[in-house]
């Protein structure tokens, strides 16, 4: 098979477990913060209306939303969709329970007046009233705790269960760091995100199931080893393995991400820092984890032992 780096490497990564474990830590705090504080709901989740429109010639963007500004529609958001020569634009903009059809009425009206000389066409209205919003935003968390707790139970049964918190803790780092990204960008956090941080779920997790099947195998086959020398062999046999992995998955997703249009840019956005992300913490959160659990399941042991 061919190899990046020799599976007889011997790089230390155990050592390198207190300094990424800091790093991890501030990270993951950062990105609460900025969850709680920054994240922007997109109209799926707050409520609101989609309309896409379509223009017989192009439009100029900032001109486009200073019009509809002008006619009082404050906080519009106006994206391209599709080729741009197809001059096609998507306009959210929110609206409380009371005002959701008026709203969406106002704007409509707005631009088949404002832009009649330019051909407006409205080709499609979605409306999501907040209590709808509020409830998609719930069930896209609960979906993600879901499944956080299928994959705990399933990493607990396929292995042994001192390696299922290793990989929520890195479920939960990966997933908390997107989203904190996303806050910090001022990318909105929609239903396609939600969609993208499942499936980046289920990569990170194959990733960390592969060093995870590689440590126990050094466990049954080199019986009396310290795990620190099982998790350092385990890394360095699959390096290879992860970096052309992971290397071509990232070229695909930020290839996706730069030039696949803005349509599925936030969704390969999460993609793209999933993949970075993820590979990072099944070798540097997850395994570390499994090494204090180990640690702390042998402490009670001994104690047990001590009070028999």
């Amino acid at each position: 098979m061919f190899e990046i780096i020799k599976s007889n490497t011997k790089f230390n990564f155990v050592n390198k477990f207190g300094i990424a474990g800091v790093i991890s830590a501030i990270l993951v705090i950062a990105s609460l913060v900025l969850i709680g504080t920054k994240m922007k709901y997109g109209v799926d989740f707050r409520g609101g209306a989609e309309i896409q429109v379509k223009f017989q010639k192009t439009e100029n963007l900032d001109e486009l939303r200073r019009e509809m500004k002008s006619a009082g529609f404050n906080g519009v958001s106006i994206q391209t969709i599709g080729e741009p020569q197809m001059n096609e634009y998507l306009l959210k903009v929110s609206a409380n329970e009371g005002n959701l059809n008026e709203v969406t009425e106002k704007v409509s009206q707005t631009l088949t007046t404002k832009y009649a000389q330019d051909g407006v066409e409205i080709r499609k209205v979605d409306i999501v009233g907040p209590k709808a919003g509020a409830e998609l935003r719930k069930s896209g968390f609960l979906a993600m705790l879901w499944a956080l707790l299928a994959i705990m139970i399933y990493v607990g049964l396929r292995f042994d269960f001192k390696y299922s918190p290793g990989a929520i803790v890195a479920l939960f780092h990966d997933v908390t760091i997107i989203l904190g990204v996303f806050a910090l960008t001022g990318t909105e956090f929609t239903l396609q995100t939600v969609a993208a941080i499942l499936a980046v779920i289920g990569y990170s997790v194959n990733d960390t199931v592969i060093v995870y099947d590689r440590v126990r195998e050094h466990e049954a086959k080199f019986v009396g080893r310290d795990i620190k020398d099982h998790i350092n062999n385990a890394i360095n046999e699959t390096l290879s393995r992860t970096i052309l992995t992971s290397g071509t998955t990232l070229f695909v997703s930020a290839t996706m991400f730069f030039v696949g249009g803005l349509a599925i840019r936030d969704f390969f956005m999460a993609i793209t820092l999933g993949v970075v992300v993820g590979t990072y913490s099944s070798n540097f959160v997850a395994a570390p984890v499994v090494l204090l659990f180990d640690r702390f399941r042998g402490e009670q042991a001994k104690t047990a032992d001590a009070n028999a």
